[in-house]
């Protein structure tokens, strides 16, 4: 049935709109005397001492129960902070939170990939200091830095150790950024007993440090653990590849590891600001 509406309760003083609601019949006018104490009853309360009443116009009509409360949370999100409604109403978690307009959101600017990432062990960088420390490094170079500035937090990773196989699935839990700026443990990462003790070689010079992107290991593996690919499984010696279109290097990873990537990156809640 098409008969619920959306409506809109106007201070008559200043024009200002402090109320939506949905509803049927004359649920419009219920709040006229409501007893309930609430923002909403105090500012229809303070309108009739000035001997006036709110406008209540329906802004929106023939709607669906379901189509009344998707309007209705629209018009909450958009002036909720300037209105009496208490409750956030129906589809709260399809709508971006408030006073995040500053940040790009997963799942709303965004969708968290599922990534190849080489780890590309050497004179710059351990896989064990990785491991240990939760952290993805690349740089010496503006090629190799632009692959691992490119993830987003959220985006799960698969991590590559060439002749080795693939060490461990993680979560980028913070961008990369030049290895001066980063810490773990409150403790500037160049001050960690590292393994690799060449990490620092141009740390002054972001064209050519070590950038760094924190990352929540969901499980991790000593090299001679690694889970070795097998033929039709994807590898690559780029630092970092999509393998959104890799389904069987995918359940590989899945079946190895004992993960739920979709699961995994579907948890967005763990990584919003």
């Amino acid at each position: 049935m098409n008969d619920y509406y959306v409506y809109v309760y106007i201070d008559p003083r200043n024009l200002e709109e402090f109320y939506y609601g949905k509803g049927k019949d004359r649920r419009k006018d219920a709040h006229l005397t409501d007893e309930l104490d609430s923002d909403k009853t105090r500012r229809i309360a303070a309108i009739k001492e000035e001997g006036l009443t709110p406008t209540i116009r329906v802004i929106a009509r023939g709607l669906s129960e379901r189509e009344a409360f998707l309007i209705e949370k629209t018009l909450l999100w958009k002036l909720g902070k300037t209105l009496t409604n208490q409750a956030t109403g129906n589809y709260s978690e399809n709508f971006r939170p408030h006073n995040k307009l500053h940040l790009e959101l997963s799942g709303f600017d965004y969708m968290e990939g599922i990534y190849y990432f080489n780890v590309g062990e050497g004179e710059h960088r351990s896989w064990s200091d990785c491991k240990k420390l939760g952290f993805i490094s690349a740089g010496q170079g503006k090629r190799w830095r632009d692959q691992i500035c490119a993830f987003r937090k959220g985006d799960i990773i698969a991590a590559y150790l060439k002749k080795h196989g693939f060490v461990g699935i993680g979560r980028i839990v913070k961008k990369a950024m030049p290895i001066r700026q980063v810490s773990i443990a409150d403790i500037p990462l160049t001050k960690h007993p590292l393994d690799c003790k060449n990490m620092s070689e141009h740390i002054d010079l972001d064209e050519l440090c070590e950038y760094v992107a924190l990352v929540n290991w969901q499980c991790a593996v000593e090299p001679e653990n690694a889970k070795k690919a097998k033929p039709g499984i994807y590898t690559t010696p780029l630092v970092r590849a999509s393998l959104e279109g890799q389904p069987a290097t995918l359940r590989f990873l899945e079946a190895e590891f004992g993960v739920d990537l979709q699961a995994l990156r579907e948890r967005r809640a763990e990584i919003q600001n």
